[in-house]
């Protein structure tokens, strides 16, 4: 296939990179800068400079194209509201206009669990569960709005398909483990409830081959989870994944009632105060590692043929390794 992909540069989509050049297609991504560009082209991609906003540079990258992957979006747990709508919810619909515009037939988005976050657990979800009328922060919110445009831009002339890894983990991970490290070192970190409570989880390789899967043969206009299989406990995965880079996790725990009126009043001083930088708590971080978040991946088992190709325990001894 020819594939165009958005978001090359980030941890997952470099590992997409890799899997799509390895498996022999040929792969343009699109790069913001001269230092993304470097990184798609260590990965064996052609570099494609511009931006989400530049219709013309999207169409003209995405011609001739078989499949258009878009996993760019912003990620962060807190920053202002604009900038979210901006690059998660317009940035995706600049994707779809240029997708059809370019003639591609088919179109994956890299979706999130995130859109199902409202605050409570979430238990052993499938595609069917409803959405929430109120997400929890705009990480949440504008990717919700950003999958509801792709599904509903499915028809005769562009197959569009989502996919919602939960917990992407594995070999350069800009997020997850750094940020564990580093509030362990900081003497940080501490536990909500314990960490007793399970969670689902994605290696980076299952997501991609997930995302090559939905290419191949997803249904237009669904959704489907990616996982690493049945869930386990956090405080677990959490403490083995530390051990990866020779850290600790401490014993220090707070209830998830106290840490939930904590990140709000954080959120809310951060408000009034105009503050730019990230709170150190927000409702977002505790929505989504603060309590259970399982999920179920059989849809994408029965209709895409997708079986993990990392198990866990594969995934923390390689990073041991390295």
């Amino acid at each position: 296939m020819d594939v165009f992909v958005t978001g090359g540069s980030g941890f997952l989509g470099q590992h997409l990179l890799t899997m799509l050049t390895d498996r022999g297609h040929s792969v343009r991504a699109l790069a913001r800068t001269s230092a993304a560009a470097e990184a798609v082209v260590r990965h064996g991609a052609t570099a494609v400079l511009g931006d989400l906003d530049e219709q013309a540079a999207l169409v003209h990258a995405m011609t001739g194209c078989d499949v258009v992957v878009h996993a760019a979006a912003l990620t962060s747990a807190w920053g202002p509201a604009d900038r979210f709508e901006s690059v998660n919810v317009d940035g995706t619909r600049h994707v779809l206009d240029a997708a059809r515009a370019a003639g591609v037939p088919r179109l994956v988005h890299v979706s999130s669990e995130a859109v199902l976050a409202d605050g409570r657990p979430l238990v052993s979800a499938d595609e069917n569960h409803p959405r929430p009328a109120r997400p929890v922060g705009e990480y949440a919110r504008t990717k919700g709005l950003a999958e509801d445009l792709v599904l509903a831009a499915n028809g005769p002339d562009l197959t569009t398909v989502a996919v919602r890894p939960r917990l992407i983990w594995g070999p350069g991970d800009a997020t997850v483990l750094p940020q564990i490290v580093a509030a362990a070192r900081a003497g940080r970190y501490v536990w909500i409830d314990g960490g007793h409570y399970l969670t689902s989880t994605c290696h980076v390789t299952n997501a991609c081959s997930g995302i090559l899967l939905a290419a191949e043969r997803g249904r237009g206009g669904q959704a489907y989870f990616l996982t690493d299989g049945p869930p386990l406990e956090l405080r677990q995965f959490l403490t083995r994944l530390a051990a990866t880079a020779g850290v600790e996790l401490p014993d220090r725990t707070l209830p998830r009632w106290l840490v939930a009126s904590a990140a709000v009043t954080t959120e809310t001083l951060w408000r009034v105060l105009r503050l730019r930088s990230e709170p150190p708590l927000t409702r977002s971080v505790v929505a989504l590692s603060g309590q259970e978040m399982t999920v179920v991946d059989a849809k994408a088992r029965d209709e895409l043929g997708y079986v993990p190709e990392v198990s866990r325990e594969d995934g923390l001894v390689h990073l041991v390794r390295k």
